[in-house]
């Protein structure tokens, strides 16, 4: 103890004497003689200080935070000192960042994931480095999230939930982050000046859990009216999640203008000529102005200034123009793609437009019309198919290696980092690579801690990165401690649901529980893979391990969090196995055989619905009071409840989602969810073939749309914090599994018996 003080003394002179750091020598002291108060740092440190305050409220004073002007070889940093007296250099507030989140998983030995972490394991003096760690960024665009993701991840949170993503993104090296917070503000004043008054306008904007499709131009208007009041709120959240960025040095990337506007805008606005886009999954599709026309120009001057007026300027912008089957009708499409980028320049000079590349988009034909060198296609597909050649493809434009290791947010485990690792060190390499940058694209976040911690090291790691050997890293961070069980049980993970290869997809099966049902149901979301993608027993292995950590270890958040996410995908696993049993009983007129399957269908989705009860970041309940906390006044909580709860289940109304096929696209295991909708489903489903196989006639159809929609429409409140203790509740899951594997065993050699 008495060395304290003596290091809080060492670290405030170092950072007087290192604010003077120059300019012209870059991470040096100010030479002999010359005057350090003239001399200003490189950047302010202050908000990478603020947010390690936030993160590490005992053992932020550890620190002393360096600044460094960036060189032209790019962002990085570096890490030395003492027991107690931690120096981190880095090249912008969120490098410092970086830099701290790997002295915590490399030196100290703990994890501070998305979500997990075990940081309560430091000690109360924080290890010294035994040797400095440098890293430099290998690619300058370290991007993240998709378009959907606030919408799947949750478009109702707080500041302080957004800022503390954005604190853990820069933790583990991003740099840029899509903002789509406020959207609607830009829009909804520009078009004020084009014909249009305020109250048509918010009834054109969707709600903000459907907002992401009208920014990529596929629908609009659903499922209610916005208010002026959500609008402005959502403004203001915008504009502070994009102040918070910039503070951090990262780059908060807004939506762009390319074309989407109101219907009757042409008859509105002598001149314009507008581009019907048919439908959208059973939408009725915005119309696309004609960014050749006269109009064009100023109706995105307008749009940007209102934004940058509101949100400050910014060096990014995402759009995509004609998304998944939009249509130029006559307009061509170069010169269309032209015009978006000149008014881009005109408003932003020197922008970089960001493009997902996703299907066929974007075409050739698209990119003959721009300056190449100022787009950045983030690519949505680079571990889910085979040969693939982006740079012949897209003729050298800069991109972005990317992966979608979940659509609509579901709670499945895994990822194809197993292609992570072997091909984006290898497209880097190539003599021709055009490759840029990475992009973490999930459609809903706050899942998968491994992925995302693997994913965003890669733009650290000067090669190749052996898979066996992070994951064994990562399991002894990951609790705050080295453990032989954890080990094991990561290995086994790895093995499985993180074995992922390309080809077809580049997320796991979905979960037959959340699915419509249906003896022969195989996914719950239409576009989920249809089968398992890896070996089940890996995950009943990995269950065991983890039950058997070290007690210690059990106590930190990450642990907690972990051994609920991997019973449930056991849990979750075995329901492939049943369904089919349940089907062949059926089909025999098994009668007592078919009602023993169902339930032990029922015992193991009634225990999973403890299960996610235990954790809240499995729950319902704060999903849906963070939407009603929005509404103004009763009625408008009630629409943003639906609104909330519509984007989980129906998606849309009767067309979109039962022949659109958007149902259950946004499936996922959480409490209320389980309990309160997909157990009852398939309760009330095999009552009804029950009462077939009794009475020796057809089953009772049923109206499942009628039944989804009730739900989303209605009201009832679910907890808001967890009940339950996660490792019993686990342990519990494990010994269900074990029974059922005997009872299995002990049926197969009975009926070897009957047979001979």
């Amino acid at each position: 103890m008495g060395t304290r003080p003596l290091l809080r003394c060492r670290r405030t002179l170092a950072v007087a004497v290192l604010a003077a750091v120059t300019a012209a020598a870059p991470g040096a002291l100010p030479a002999r003689g010359s005057s350090a108060s003239a001399a200003a740092p490189a950047f302010d440190t202050s908000p990478a200080r603020e947010a390690l305050e936030r993160l590490l409220p005992s053992r932020a004073d550890q620190f002393t935070l360096v600044p460094v002007e960036e060189p032209p070889a790019g962002a990085s940093f570096s890490v030395s000192g003492e027991a107690g007296a931690v120096e981190v250099r880095g090249t912008s507030p969120a490098t410092l960042l970086a830099g701290v989140g790997w002295y915590l998983e490399r030196v100290a030995g703990v994890d501070i994931g998305w979500p997990g972490e075990s940081v309560q394991r430091l000690p109360a003096t924080l290890p010294g480095v035994p040797a400095t760690l440098t890293r430099s960024a290998t690619v300058r665009h370290r991007y993240a999230l998709n378009d959907t993701d606030e919408g799947y991840s949750g478009a109702y949170r707080d500041f302080d939930s957004y800022r503390h993503d954005i604190d853990v993104m820069a933790l583990h090296g991003v740099n840029e982050v899509f903002v789509p917070t406020g959207a609607e503000y830009p829009y909804h004043q520009a078009l004020q000046e084009f014909g249009y008054d305020a109250a048509e306008l918010r009834r054109w904007i969707p709600a903000p859990a459907h907002q992401a499709w009208w920014l990529l131009q596929n629908l609009s208007g659903f499922p209610d009216p916005v208010s002026e009041q959500l609008v402005e709120a959502r403004a203001a959240l915008g504009s502070r999640i994009a102040r918070h960025l910039r503070a951090l040095g990262m780059t908060p990337v807004l939506p762009g203008f390319f074309g989407t506007v109101p219907p009757d805008f042409a008859a509105r606005n002598p001149g314009a000529v507008t581009v019907p886009q048919g439908k959208w999954v059973g939408f009725d599709r915005p119309d696309w102005l004609d960014p050749t026309g006269p109009v064009f120009g100023r109706l995105a001057e307008a749009y940007y200034r209102a934004q940058r007026q509101r949100f400050g300027a910014t060096s990014m912008f995402k759009m995509d123009l004609l998304h998944e089957g939009g249509t130029p009708g006559p307009v061509d499409v170069a010169s269309a793609a032209g015009a978006v980028q000149r008014a881009l320049e005109a408003a932003h000079p020197g922008a970089v437009w960001v493009m997902l590349g996703w299907q066929t988009n974007p075409g050739a034909a698209l990119l003959s019309g721009v300056d190449r060198s100022r787009v950045l296609i983030v690519d949505g597909l680079s571990d889910r198919y085979d040969g693939l050649d982006r740079e012949t493809q897209w003729g050298g434009t800069p991109y972005a290696f990317g992966a979608i290791p979940n659509f609509g947010g579901h709670t499945s485990l895994g990822a194809n980092t197993g292609v992570w690792t072997s091909r984006f060190h290898a497209w880097l390499a190539k003599p021709d690579s055009a490759l840029a940058g990475i992009a973490y694209l999930p459609e809903g976040t706050g899942g998968n801690p491994a992925a995302f911690d693997l994913f965003a090291e890669l733009a650290w790691q000067p090669g190749p990165v052996d898979r066996q050997e992070w994951f064994a890293a990562y399991a002894a961070r990951r609790y705050g401690g080295a453990d032989p069980h954890a080990a094991a049980a990561w290995e086994q993970l790895r093995l499985g649901p993180y074995s992922g290869l390309s080809g077809t997809w580049s997320e796991p099966q979905d979960s037959l529980f959340t699915a419509r049902p249906s003896l022969t149901a195989s996914r719950a979301a239409r576009w989920s893979p249809t089968a398992m993608r890896y070996d089940p027993d890996t995950v009943e292995r990995a269950l065991a391990e983890l039950l058997r950590v070290a007690p210690a270890l059990r106590t930190t958040d990450a642990y907690r969090f972990d051994v609920v996410d991997v019973a449930r995908q056991a849990l979750t696993n075995r329901a492939r196995v049943l369904l089919p049993r349940i089907k062949s009983a059926y089909e025999a007129g098994k009668l007592e055989t078919f009602r023993s399957l169902v339930r032990e269908w029922s015992a193991d989705e009634e225990l999973l619905g403890r299960l996610v009860g235990s954790d809240r970041r499995f729950l319902l309940g704060p999903w849906l009071a963070g939407a009603r906390a929005w509404g103004g006044d009763p009625a408008e909580r009630d629409r943003l409840e639906y609104d909330a709860r519509s984007i989980l289940t129906t998606w849309g109304g009767r067309v979109p989602s039962e022949t659109g096929g958007l149902r259950d696209y946004a499936n996922r295991e959480w409490d209320g969810l389980v309990r309160d909708l997909y157990a009852p489903r398939w309760n009330s489903y095999f009552a009804r073939l029950d009462r077939a196989l009794v009475t020796g006639t057809a089953p009772e159809a049923v109206d499942w749309f009628a039944v989804d929609d009730a739900w989303a429409r209605g009201h009832g409140t679910y907890p808001t914090e967890p009940t339950g203790d996660p490792v019993s509740l686990a342990g519990e899951v494990h010994a269900a599994l074990v029974a059922a594997t005997s009872a299995r065993v002990v049926e197969g050699r009975a009926g070897r018996v009957r047979r001979g």
